[in-house]
C-alpha cells in the first residue's frame, strides 16, 4: 500500500472527475489508476484489465471486511474480469461489479453518498464518455 505522499489520500473521496489518464477528487488531481477503499484513495498500479490480479487487488482484501460492494472500473471497453477473483471477493462477503471506467465511477459516488460500505477499484482512461 502506499504511504502518504506517494500517490495516497488518507481518506475515502467522492471522484469529482476523471479522464486524461487520471481522476479529481478532494479537489486534487490524480494520475494513473485508482482504489477507492475505505482506508483511503490509493494509486493503483493496474492499467489493462489484464493486470487486475489477486496481487494488484491485495489493498481490497485487505479491507474486505468493511466493504459490501466493488466496482470494478475497466476503462472503456468492458471486457471479462477473472471469475477466480471474483469468487475470492464473493468469499469475503463483497459484491462485485465490472464495468466500464465511467458507470464505476458514478455508480461508486452515489454509494458513498449514501454512506454505503463501498470500494471502486479503477482503471485510468484518457477521455470520459
Amino acid at each position: 500500500m502506499a504511504e502518504p505522499g506517494q500517490g495516497f489520500y488518507p481518506y475515502q473521496a467522492v471522484i469529482e472527475g476523471y479522464g486524461n489518464g487520471g481522476f479529481r477528487f478532494a479537489e486534487m488531481s490524480h494520475r494513473g489508476s485508482l482504489l477507492c477503499l475505505p482506508s483511503g484513495m490509493h494509486a493503483w498500479a493496474a492499467t489493462t484489465p489484464a493486470e487486475i490480479t489477486m496481487e494488484s487487488l491485495a489493498p481490497v482484501f485487505a479491507v474486505a471486511d468493511q466493504l459490501d460492494v466493488l466496482f470494478v472500473g475497466l476503462g472503456h471497453e468492458v471486457s471479462g474480469f477473472d471469475k477466480s477473483i471474483r469468487q475470492a471477493l464473493r468469499e469475503r462477503g463483497i459484491i462485485v461489479e465490472a464495468i466500464a471506467t465511467g458507470g464505476a465511477v458514478r455508480t461508486y459516488n452515489i454509494l458513498l453518498g449514501e454512506s454505503r460500505a463501498v470500494g471502486a477499484a479503477l482503471l485510468a482512461v484518457e477521455s470520459s464518455r
